[in-house]
Formats: C-alpha cells, sequence, structure tokens
C-alpha cells in the first residue's frame, strides 16, 4: 500500500506530523480491504462489537431505525475514517452502519487498537483527538436538528462536508461529489424528502448551492457558511502544540 494514497495517514497526519514507524503502524489498519457495494450493511444495532474498521474508500454513515418506521442518520462516514470507536468499551454495537456508495473496507479486531497505544503516544494521542472529534460532531448535529431551520440545516452541513473533505485533499475546490440521496439527506437533517428538495431549490435561487444529481457546485463559500451559521471551531482540532510540532 502506497503510503500517499492512505486516506487514514492523510487523515492522521491532519493532527500531528508522522514518522515512518508510525504510518507503518496505520497502514496494518487498512491490511486485507474488502470491496462493498452501494447499500451494504456493515453491521446492526446490537451485534457483538469487537471489531473497528477503516474506511479506504467511499462513503457510510450510522443510523438508528425508529420503532414507526423512521430512520435517523447519526453521522456521515468519510475516506479515513475509522468506524466504530464510540463502541470500544461495548459488547455490542450501538448503531447500525451502511455504505452510501461503492468502497473499500479494512476490518481490524480491537486488540489492534491496543498495540498502536503500546507503541506510539503520537497515535494514541490522535485516538483520542478523533473519538473527541466525533464526540463533538455528534453534539452539533443535535443542535442542528434542534435549533435550526431547514434552510440553515442545510447550508451548515453541506459546508461541514465540504470542510471535512478538504481534511484529506487540500486540493478541493468549490465543487464537489456529494453521493447522499434525498432521503438520506432527509434522515441527515430531520425533515421530508420533499422539504429537502423545497430547501435546495430555494438556496439554488439564492445562488447558494448548484446541484446537479450527487455533485454541488457552491459559488460563494463564505456566503454558505453564513447562511448556515457556521463555527468551525468544533473541526479545528488537532494535538501538534503537545508535541511541539
Amino acid at each position: 500500500m502506497n503510503e500517499e494514497k492512505s486516506c487514514i495517514i492523510k487523515h492522521f497526519s491532519h493532527y500531528c506530523s508522522l514518522t515512518e514507524g508510525e504510518k507503518k503502524l496505520l497502514l496494518s489498519l487498512e491490511e486485507s480491504p474488502s470491496d462493498v457495494k452501494s447499500g451494504s450493511l456493515l453491521w446492526e444495532m446490537g451485534d457483538p462489537a469487537n471489531e473497528f474498521c477503516t474506511l479506504k474508500s467511499g462513503w457510510a454513515y450510522s443510523y438508528r431505525n425508529q420503532e414507526n418506521g423512521d430512520r435517523q442518520i447519526l453521522e456521515v462516514f468519510l475516506p479515513g475514517d475509522i468506524i466504530g470507536l464510540r463502541e470500544f468499551a461495548f459488547s455490542q454495537r450501538l448503531e447500525s452502519v451502511r455504505m452510501i456508495d461503492d468502497g473499500v473496507v479494512c476490518h481490524f479486531p480491537h486488540k489492534c487498537m491496543l498495540e498502536i497505544f503500546r507503541q506510539s503516544l503520537p497515535l494514541t494521542s490522535v485516538m483520542f483527538a478523533i473519538g473527541s472529534r466525533q464526540q463533538a460532531l455528534m453534539t452539533e448535529r443535535l443542535v442542528n436538528l434542534a435549533r435550526r431551520s431547514a434552510r440553515q440545516k442545510t447550508a451548515h452541513f453541506l459546508y461541514e462536508m465540504y470542510l471535512r473533505l478538504r481534511q484529506t485533499n487540500p486540493d478541493l475546490t468549490n465543487q464537489f461529489r456529494l453521493p447522499l440521496s434525498q432521503e438520506q439527506l432527509a434522515d441527515v437533517l430531520g425533515l421530508s424528502p420533499v422539504h429537502v428538495s423545497r430547501t435546495f431549490t430555494a438556496l439554488s435561487e439564492d445562488n447558494l448551492v448548484f446541484r446537479d444529481r450527487h455533485h454541488l457546485t457552491i459559488p460563494d463559500l463564505s456566503a454558505l457558511c453564513a447562511e448556515g451559521q457556521f463555527d468551525d471551531c468544533y473541526l479545528t482540532d488537532n494535538v501538534r502544540p503537545l508535541f511541539g510540532d
């Protein structure tokens, strides 16, 4: 595996500088990759929780199904993300995880994480930072669902996706791929699919976002940021000051 193509190395490098030994440790988490199709279930709520997986390529989401048949998407995972960190201390899965599009995942048992903890203090620190970020993302998602209008919710989510994608792709422009369906966007935002469609139409009329199937164009990033009342403090994390980077 070429470390220049490794999403997880790009992800961890956002937080601190990595030695060659630490890069090799991370590459070990991308061994034995498995191709997965769009819509594939990675695991279901209540399944045994004894491993993590890295998302080498493709997008995925975690979710809970409600008794009335509704679904709430809790988090969207991007290439380079580690899925299942929140369940490290639990014996059962707390949420289901499904692929958004075709991708490649690499499963590894919890004991591999303990080996990383044993061998590298910087990688251990980054693992804690990633866990903290996932908690911050969940908190922001709760605020977005409960306290923002449909326009604000949509603008906030789209700008967040842009910033997260740029973390591992610094050359990202204002045009990028968003592979979520209308129904998936509705389940992220707590809206109906019809309301999502109307909101995108309104944002397009105001020249804030143009959507062509799974491709987005954001003419003015700062304007979209302002529309979503976006504060990026929960995405500007790193542990570089701890190591003098």
